[in-house]
């Protein structure tokens, strides 16, 4: 069974209400954020093929190889296919992510399916393609297809976040973390919105960039 879909700012909004009238820190959060991003994405091989490049280098980098990726004409899983390894070896992939981006365009994924699929089997299709993990699936399953209760808490700046908010001794491990982000259901990416946004605010308070 699907959930809720967040499609416009008004579904982030609701699910932002509905946090911060069962945690009142969460309440505190947001007015120190404002409003929070929508962050919706399209979805299918294009945005899985980016996040591969990004993985593990600077946001510059990421960039820059993508623009070259898709100047190529390799944003395509066709053209990635039959594209050889100095073809993607030019564009700047590593010999890991020239596996990783061959592998995903093999994996013959049907995206409009996975549109129907629920949580838990989209996490399950994507993490089977090699260069895919659980954090990947996770943002691809909140940002591109919009799942409300899907959360990511393996990500470190929402474990920091979660650490100063809920004033913990530390950042609470994955395992920890999912299990605390259970209270926030139906609206689990909503709380990673805002986690991810206040994680701006108290850096920015401290001084770090």
């Amino acid at each position: 069974m699907i959930g809720r879909i967040i499609e416009t700012d008004a579904c982030v909004a609701e699910g932002a209400a509905f946090l911060a009238r069962c945690e009142p820190r969460f309440a505190a959060a947001l007015r120190e954020t404002g409003p929070l991003p929508l962050r919706r994405r399209a979805d299918g091989f294009e945005q899985l093929l980016s996040a591969i490049v990004s993985q593990q280098v600077s946001v510059a980098s990421a960039n820059a190889i993508w623009a070259r990726v898709c100047n190529a004409g390799l944003s395509d899983p066709g053209n990635v296919r039959r594209a050889s390894e100095d073809d993607l070896r030019a564009c700047g992939l590593s010999r890991q992510k020239i596996r990783y981006a061959k592998a995903l365009a093999d994996a013959g994924l049907d995206y409009a399916a996975l549109r129907g699929h629920p949580d838990d089997q989209v996490i399950r299709t994507l993490v089977a393609v090699p260069g895919i993990g659980q954090w990947t699936a996770e943002v691809y399953a909140m940002f591109s297809l919009g799942r409300a209760d899907v959360f990511a808490p393996g990500d470190l700046a929402l474990q920091e976040a979660a650490r100063i908010l809920f004033d913990l001794p530390e950042r609470p491990r994955e395992r920890a973390f999912r299990e605390m982000a259970q209270a926030w259901a139906p609206w689990r990416a909503v709380a990673a919105r805002l986690l991810w946004a206040y994680y701006r605010v108290a850096k920015d308070r401290e001084g770090i960039t």
